[in-house]
């Protein structure tokens, strides 16, 4: 009996272990929230009852290795996980009678802050909980973060840096591609954290938020946790949200909370209760793992009972062709679901599905349906050798020790709805009333199967107008919306394209370098494109190889056909930064955002590119005195850096 759970041991330790590295390290999930913690749990009762504890044991080691990219640090003192419990009234006892504070468990990345002399000397991550890695110059980048603050002794903190749900959608907004977007808040921050560059970092809107005081040299908290708090926020430092609480009024506090979650727009996965007498919580010691001073409360999760009905395999521009579990609806934290992603090929296995099978359904973070466990286990769902969409054979394919299943056809119409779906987008032709449903319609019924063929759609008046959710108003306005997209700009066609790695940012570059000449577009080659300030030998590859494709050059002549292509005219006596070359970093004071600055240069002839070179007429950056490396570039080549008010006068005469 004793060696057979020694075995179960061995097995949840690896499982629980590669979860985490997936989660912490690789920014990908593996297993659900629930999943994880049913199998935490059991090994617990199994160390327990066996007192084997491994030394890779997931309950005895904090997190994951710290990724090779950015430099690491020791912290000064280890950043231990907290105890959990879902049960309400153990909380309750846990306070044995002592005031507490109870506050958000936010969902992102830990974040230990330094600050001397007022300013902020360093930004470490949690890391494994021994060393993190350094993120000082990205910290930087956070939307809510003081860089100076009015106490001048050492000050230690620590906080999570997050993504808000409202932010995290309008990102995924701007992504195209269904499979480019992100999975959630929680990835995305972590990935944008630890950009190497931290342009990117200032783009995310990570936000930070304070959740405890280390030190604060020279200053007496009267031993409040509270006072340490109102003492951050003095300091400028948003805080998390919290509730002072006793014994008395922590079942009533846990549930304001509780109703807040739905609207809440800061990731969380559940609470945290913490004594306000700091004293008495140090002086409770520590565990091997766990402090004694805190516990993290978390949901218990609202489980239903329903039946699998169907899993449905729905195909993606790019092949990927993803599982979605179809049940007898049930009704989950006020709402009904009837649907949930499984994900890959990986989880689909690990849950042993079957048509039929009794399963338990629950939302993570009270928000995403998801399978909990599947009672039944008849794993009989046969993974589907044929795409189906197109009926092409599909394959399995592995990476980083996850399956998923693709489809290999490149003509599949599911990659061609999502191609019309980005032809007809916003930024590209922006044709209105053409959802991907619509597309899905059209191309089924064989109206389109190339872009110039949504200019030709009055052939089928008849026909469209009596289709569901069709009438002769809605058609007449489809109608109007395409003549007026046939007036259009040649960055818009390119960008519509669909062509890898050219967004619009890029179909824009390439237009004004080759003057809005499409025919030399069509015929440039790898050497020339590359040679271009910003364009590197992928994109030009994957251009080329789409421009050199005789049916897209068909498909692409048959289009501009039937387009009225703008040519942009170029004010002659306004170039005067013809030939200059400008490099934008930092916030402006004058202009929306640095791409609004960029493109007035553009129109004057100038060029702004990404780093500073010797070619670099000058660097724009409002905080003239700062230590970042293009400001260190442009000292080391003798380039000037100037204000914003300094440019507009030197080069726009504006002042």
């Amino acid at each position: 009996m004793q060696s057979s759970k020694v075995e179960r041991i061995k097995y949840l330790v690896e499982k629980l272990n590669e979860a985490s590295k997936a989660y912490y390290a690789q920014d990908r999930e593996i297993m659900s929230n629930y999943e994880y913690d049913k199998l935490y749990d059991e090994l617990v009762q199994l160390e327990e009852e066996t007192n084997v504890i491994l030394a890779n044991s997931p309950t005895v080691n904090v997190g994951f290795e710290a990724v090779e990219e950015l430099p690491k640090e020791r912290h000064s003192s280890p950043m231990l996980s907290l105890d959990k419990t879902k049960s309400r009234e153990e909380l309750r006892d846990w306070l044995q009678g002592q005031p507490a504070i109870l506050s958000w468990k936010l969902d992102g990345l830990t974040i230990v802050l330094t600050y001397h002399e007022g300013k902020l000397a360093k930004a470490v991550t949690r890391g494994n909980g021994e060393i993190g890695e350094v993120i000082t110059n990205n910290a930087k980048t956070f939307k809510n973060l003081p860089l100076t603050i009015s106490h001048k002794g050492e000050v230690i903190l620590r906080g999570e840096a997050v993504i808000r749900y409202s932010d995290f959608e309008k990102i995924n907004a701007e992504i195209e591609d269904v499979d480019a977007k992100y999975k959630n808040p929680r990835n995305l921050c972590s990935g944008s954290v630890r950009q190497l560059n931290n342009e990117i970092t200032a783009k995310r809107n990570v936000q930070f938020f304070a959740f405890s005081l280390v030190k604060a040299e020279g200053v007496d908290f009267h031993n409040s946790k509270e006072a340490q708090l109102l003492f951050l926020q003095e300091q400028g430092f948003q805080t998390v949200d919290y509730l002072c609480v006793t014994p008395d009024t922590i079942l009533t506090a846990i549930e304001e909370f509780e109703q807040r979650i739905e609207t809440y727009d800061v990731p969380s996965d559940g609470l945290v209760l913490s004594y306000e007498d700091i004293a008495y919580g140090e002086a409770l010691g520590r565990t091997a793992k766990f402090p004694r001073h805190s516990i993290a409360f978390k949901w218990a999760d609202e489980l239903r009972e329903t039946v699998l009905r169907e899993i449905e395999w729905s195909a993606s521009r790019t092949g990927l062709i993803n599982p979605v579990a179809i049940f007898e609806p049930v009704e989950l934290e006020g709402t009904t679901v009837s649907r949930a992603s499984v994900h890959n090929i990986s989880i689909l296995r690990g849950l042993k599905l079957g048509i039929g099978d009794h399963i338990t359904v629950y939302k993570a973070n009270m928000i995403i349906p998801q399978i909990a466990e599947n009672l039944t286990g008849s794993d009989t769902v046969e993974i589907p050798s044929c795409c189906p969409v197109c009926g092409a054979p599909t394959q399995i394919r592995q990476l980083n020790e996850v399956q998923s299943l693709y489809c290999v056809n490149e003509k599949c119409a599911a990659k061609r709805i999502k191609a019309f779906t980005l032809f007809v987008s916003r930024d590209a032709m922006n044709i209105d009333g053409l959802s991907e449903a619509t597309l899905e319609k059209f191309i089924e019924q064989g109206f389109i199967s190339e872009y110039a063929d949504l200019f030709h759609l009055e052939r089928y008046e008849a026909e469209i107008t009596h289709m569901e959710g069709f009438g002769e108003k809605s058609f007449r306005n489809l109608i109007e919306s395409i003549n007026t997209a046939r007036k259009t700009t040649l960055p818009r066609v390119i960008y519509a394209l669909g062509i890898a790695n050219i967004g619009v940012a890029n179909a824009k570059m390439l237009c004004r370098h080759f003057d809005y000449d499409l025919e030399r577009m069509q015929k440039a080659d790898v050497e020339s494109l590359s040679a271009i300030e910003g364009v590197g030998e992928v994109i030009a590859s994957a251009y080329v190889e789409y421009m050199q494709d005789a049916d897209n050059l068909e498909k692409i002549h048959r289009l501009v056909e039937e387009l009225q292509i703008e040519t942009p005219t170029v004010d002659v006596e306004n170039q005067k930064l013809n030939g200059m070359n400008f490099v934008i970093t930092g916030s402006l004071n004058y202009y929306a955002s640095r791409n609004e600055l960029k493109d007035i240069i553009e129109q004057m002839g100038g060029k702004v590119t990404g780093s500073v070179t010797g070619k670099t007429t000058c660097l724009i950056n409002n905080d003239i005195t700062s230590a970042s490396s293009k400001n260190k570039k442009a000292k080391e080549l003798q380039i000037p850096i100037l204000t914003e008010d300094e440019f507009l006068e030197r080069y726009l005469n504006i002042t």
